[in-house]
């Protein structure tokens, strides 16, 4: 089924999705540059790709609500918080009307792998179940592997968190801590992603999922993750530049207070090394004698 599809925002991700669906749909790409309206654009798309960061996305869902088909489908890959501290899901959930479909598409995709032509793999949380079908028409034959999945608050804090997460491991690479400490950082990162994403109502299972542990391994593995280089420059005493999701996922949980943090020590201190960084290596020497104790 050939599907018209509207791109919004044509950064890395942008592209790479123009690259996976170009020749099997009708592809228009929207930016704050384009000659077209927003509002003229959505109009006739069928298909929706939020390819922007989630804190533009209450402003983008406002504007094109009213002028949706009913049968347009808006889908999101923005792995992120906006500054109210709403996940992209719950940025839909909040604007869009019961009449409007919405999704979330989130697990390891790297954007310069899937412009390689590389495989990679995605959850897919609907509101409506049955738009699945359009969700694999839109993906059909190529190399994104799409998986349905029905806890979209868990799918979404899972795919949040894993930025945070990755920071670490980025850390214990730096310090030369081993691949035993690896071992340990992805057990406790996956058992506290469960705690967090049961505090939220979702499955305590969702975290082993592409969003979850399959993109937290990427992420925290990969020499070319910004999560994972951003870990081996705060452990390297290099204080410029602390920024990511992951960095502003750690701020809108302090600010609003989203979930009891104290209650996970791993996160606790990933945040007190991105908070004051100087103190670093006396945080995980004190975080290491603490598991001593468990």
């Amino acid at each position: 089924m050939r599907l018209r599809i509207l791109i919004l925002g044509y950064g890395e991700m942008g592209h790479a999705l123009e690259y996976l669906l170009a020749g099997k749909h009708e592809i228009h790409v929207w930016s704050r540059s384009a000659t077209t309206t927003l509002e003229e654009e959505a109009a006739t798309a069928q298909v929706i790709l939020f390819c922007l960061p989630v804190s533009a996305h209450l402003e983008i869902a406002r504007r094109i609500a009213p002028h949706l088909t009913d049968d347009c489908l808006c889908l999101s890959i923005a792995k992120g918080l906006d500054e109210s501290g709403l996940t992209a899901a719950q940025v839909f959930a909040r604007v869009l009307t019961d009449q409007h479909r919405y999704g979330v598409i989130y697990g390891p995709m790297i954007s310069e792998e899937i412009r390689m032509g590389r495989y990679a793999f995605a959850d897919v949380a609907l509101n409506e179940q049955g738009d699945y079908k359009i969700v694999s028409s839109l993906f059909h034959g190529g190399k994104l592997i799409c998986k349905p999945v029905s806890d979209m608050q868990g799918s979404s804090w899972s795919v949040i968190l894993k930025n945070v997460y990755a920071i670490m491991f980025g850390v214990s690479d730096e310090l030369k801590l081993g691949d035993n400490m690896r071992g340990h950082l992805m057990v406790t990162a996956m058992s506290e992603l469960s705690g967090i994403v049961k505090s939220f109502g979702g499955a305590a299972n969702t975290p082993y999922s592409y969003a979850g542990l399959v993109d937290l391994l990427t992420t925290a593995t990969s020499e070319n993750s910004h999560h994972h280089e951003l870990g081996r420059k705060l452990a390297s005493g290099r204080f410029s530049d602390i920024s990511g999701e992951g960095v502003h996922t750690l701020r809108m949980v302090d600010k609003y207070r989203l979930f009891d943090s104290h209650s996970y020590p791993l996160f606790t201190l990933i945040s007190s090394i991105v908070s004051a960084p100087v103190t670093l290596k006396t945080e995980v020497e004190a975080y290491l004698q603490q598991i001593r104790t468990w």
